[in-house]
């Protein structure tokens, strides 16, 4: 099989997501969770909470939550969180639509007690 032929048939979902997508960069929305409890559980609860309330939004193009990597202690390393989640949406309009979407409300109604401390990092992709 030729290299162009491969490509093109290994391509077609992001040549979709690119051609579909509007005009302007794309925004990553970065939340790093500090919980009053750091119980595994309280970190897993809070990641599935992710999954459920935050996945599910119009105009995201990539998501991922986890929680810290305990092995990753160089300098470096900010260890001030115990959940990350990561969103990159399609424009900022996406994001800004996802601040008042319903599902995003209840997260927050439903997660923000467990909650010690917020941060959140945004920025524009090129």
């Amino acid at each position: 099989m030729s290299l162009t032929r491969r490509s093109a048939l290994l391509a077609p979902a992001a040549a979709a997501t690119v051609a579909g997508a509007p005009a302007g960069p794309r925004l990553a929305h970065n939340v790093f969770f500090s919980l009053k409890s750091k119980s595994p559980e309280a970190r897993e609860q809070l990641v599935a909470a992710c999954h459920k309330y935050l996945k599910p939004h119009p105009g995201v193009v990539f998501f991922a939550a986890g929680v810290l990597a305990e092995q990753m202690k160089r300098e470096v390393n900010d260890r001030e969180f115990d959940v990350s989640l990561h969103l990159v949406f399609d424009s900022v309009e996406s994001h800004d639509r996802y601040q008042t979407a319903e599902l995003h409300k209840k997260f927050i109604e439903e997660n923000q007690s467990a909650w010690a401390k917020v941060r959140v990092f945004d920025s524009l992709l090129k």
